[in-house]
């Protein structure tokens, strides 16, 4: 497998990374090898799964890991999960891919001890920082777990989203497991813009806020609306029921 740093390396230090170029390098690479790599690949939602998808499945075989327990409320966390859930079935039928789903359990105490002394730091500040490290730690560590052979996350497709800082993370985690990191900037070539255009054509719900409550707060969201619209959304729902064909297995064993 091929290592970002080993790419990295013989760049000019001085000069900022366009991390899709990297990416694109490296896609080059598994092709002259005629290899299609194993990737986890972390989202936070159905839409940003979209042209990531359509992107990556070219190249390599896909697995979604949705892992996402800074999103408040809980209801409003299984809401994107099923959500997600339906697209990967979606996308699978209509494009003949085969990519799975993963889930990690909701645990958000677990992010709030994490992000404890940031609450009132801005968006994009520190306290994001936090969880994408959070996020791609719980990532790379199920990557190891099962098999993959790079680990990354669909984050970056939003121009919301600092892609510099989230591939710099991405790269400091790989350090600390027996994986390699997929580096990305999905946005580009019009990443963005397709992402939307998935969305309607697929009939996606895409929320209005990016998922913690500080984030929510700041945006003045009512959370109670939120919380009350996504009860309604899950009534008599059960993603692992109907989508049971796309959960991710190994050796015949569900995760």
């Amino acid at each position: 497998m091929i290592d970002i740093e080993d790419i990295l390396a013989k760049m000019n230090p001085n000069q900022k990374i366009n991390y899709d170029r990297v990416m694109q390098q490296m896609v080059k690479q598994w092709q002259k090898a005629d290899v299609r790599p194993k990737v986890l690949m972390h989202v936070c939602c159905a839409p940003c799964s979209t042209y990531t998808l359509e992107y990556l499945t070219q190249y390599c075989d896909v697995t979604i890991y949705f892992a996402n327990s800074n999103i408040h409320p809980k209801i409003e966390y299984e809401r994107r999960e099923y959500v997600t859930q339906k697209f990967v079935s979606d996308f699978n039928e209509k494009t003949g891919n085969s990519v799975a789903f993963m889930s990690a359990p909701y645990n958000a105490s677990e992010y709030r001890k994490l992000v404890h002394g940031l609450e009132n730091e801005p968006e994009g500040g520190d306290r994001c920082s936090v969880c994408f490290d959070y996020r791609l730690d719980k990532t790379a560590a199920q990557a190891v777990e099962w098999g993959f052979d790079y680990f990354g996350s669909a984050l970056t497709i939003s121009p919301h989203k600092n892609a510099q800082v989230i591939n710099s993370i991405g790269i400091e985690v790989q350090k600390l497991y027996a994986t390699q990191y997929l580096p990305s900037d999905l946005k580009k070539n019009q990443g963005y813009r397709r992402s939307v255009e998935m969305s309607d054509e697929y009939d996606i719900y895409r929320q209005c806020y990016c998922g913690c409550v500080f984030a929510a707060n700041d945006q003045g969201i009512d959370l109670q609306a939120v919380k009350q619209e996504a009860q309604a959304f899950m009534a008599n729902k059960d993603g692992y029921e109907e989508f049971s064909h796309v959960i991710f297995k190994y050796d015949g064993q569900e995760v």
